[in-house]
């Protein structure tokens, strides 16, 4: 079956559809990764097909639009700047969304992209599922993640979720208004699309593991937890130059933000390196998208590096707590210290500290070396967080996230034969 994996955003809106994609190759399926150009190396690498969108979401961050969101004080503001900036990039990638589908037998769909996606598969005639990294589907359990509010209580949460759910729908509006007409589809607002997904029971799995989300019990049918879905990473040796200083001394402590952008990052990069040697640890700071640096004896500064291949190797790694390298550090069993920016981030920091591998976070908004140092030090003198990091990390290896989803697709595929 003729398979496109669709995701916009970061590296980590991408990487985990590496490994979902191959898994479904391995099992027999031509998979196309539809995604920015920027990440056509990881399909290759992958071994899967790759269809370049035109956007590129480095540059879009770096730019005017994308500095503004620095400006926002709230999760809220900031979803706002973004619902402005993502509805002009959407209406930039829909020809090539569209021209992509065309040659597919179904289409995956990250959440990201679902309800544009859901619309060209409609109007194609085709079979879509969602595969969605956060649970963004609203319940009562908590509050919705990409905000970063604190819990509202159960009527509370429930209405915050649907409102943020209609906030994201009116992303997609414009250029699902202008599909449906030239899809031949009736006219249909963005709210009611969404119900009548809803009453679909339109499926949608969730890359993460029930172990660090269990599934809200208010959730909807349709709405699965598979297990995370691993970055495809061929084997490859770590740069000499990490070595040589990986073996110079102790296990240092990682520090990397991703691709999250910070508006001072050379104030940010002294108060990490401070709160380092406060602690007396070392460091290895992975530049990023947001331009962290540190070069002396005991600091490292890399580029990309595979979290998979790294993170075994670190004492602790501190990180902007983004989906991707929430599970990269939870997979390498080792304790975490977030430092959430935006978006989903305080609601992995906070799951990472519910399951008692961080001792809390320390956000970016208000940013103190003299907390980074004391959450340091308790991740990395207290060694009940390894603990309970390597025993969790243990539980997660023997999970398959690819598995359910493979099984979708091959129900779909007997289901087109018959």
């Amino acid at each position: 079956m003729r398979v496109a994996v669709m995701s916009v955003g970061s590296h980590g809106d991408v990487a985990p559809f590496t490994g979902l994609g191959h898994g479904l190759a391995q099992a027999g399926h031509d998979v196309t990764l539809v995604t920015h150009a920027r990440f056509a190396p990881l399909a290759a690498a992958a071994g899967i097909g790759f269809h370049a969108l035109p956007v590129d979401p480095y540059a879009e961050l770096h730019s005017a639009h994308g500095r503004a969101l620095h400006d926002c004080a709230t999760g809220a503001g900031k979803l706002l700047k973004l619902v402005s900036l993502a509805r002009r990039l959407l209406a930039e990638m829909a020809d090539d969304l569209l021209q992509a589908a065309q040659s597919h037998d179904l289409l995956l769909l990250s959440g990201s992209l679902g309800p544009l996606g859901h619309t060209i598969a409609e109007g194609l005639g085709l079979p879509s599922r969602g595969v969605y990294l956060q649970p963004l589907s609203a319940t009562g359990e908590f509050p919705p993640p990409v905000v970063g509010t604190r819990s509202c209580g159960t009527t509370g949460n429930r209405l915050a979720g649907r409102a943020v759910s209609a906030a994201v729908e009116s992303v997609f509006a414009d250029t699902a208004r202008d599909l449906r007409s030239r899809l031949g589809l009736p006219r249909l607002s963005s709210q009611a699309a969404r119900r009548a997904r809803e009453r679909q029971n339109w499926p949608i799995h969730h890359g993460f593991s029930s172990l660090v989300v269990p599934r809200p019990h208010d959730w909807r049918t349709g709405l699965s937890i598979s297990g995370y879905w691993w970055p495809y990473v061929p084997p490859q040796p770590l740069p000499s130059l990490l070595t040589d200083f990986l073996a110079a001394g102790a296990p240092p402590v990682f520090v990397g933000l991703g691709s999250a952008t910070v508006p001072d990052p050379e104030r940010l990069s002294r108060a990490v390196v401070r709160a380092l040697r406060r602690a007396g640890l070392r460091g290895v700071i992975q530049r990023g998208w947001g331009g962290l640096h540190a070069e002396d004896d005991d600091m490292l500064t890399i580029d990309d590096v595979p979290h998979s291949t790294l993170f075994p190797k670190m004492a602790a790694v501190i990180h902007h707590a983004g989906a991707g390298t929430t599970a990269a550090g939870l997979r390498a069993g080792v304790p975490a210290v977030p430092v959430p920016i935006q978006f989903d981030a305080a609601f992995w920091a906070r799951r990472l500290t519910s399951l008692g591998v961080a001792p809390g976070p320390v956000p970016l908004r208000g940013f103190a070396s003299a907390a980074l140092t004391d959450a340091l030090r308790k991740v990395t003198t207290d060694p009940s967080y390894r603990q309970r990091a390597e025993h969790l990390a243990g539980r997660l290896r023997a999970e398959d996230g690819t598995r359910p989803v493979l099984a979708a697709v091959n129900r779909i595929a007997a289901g087109e034969r018959a």
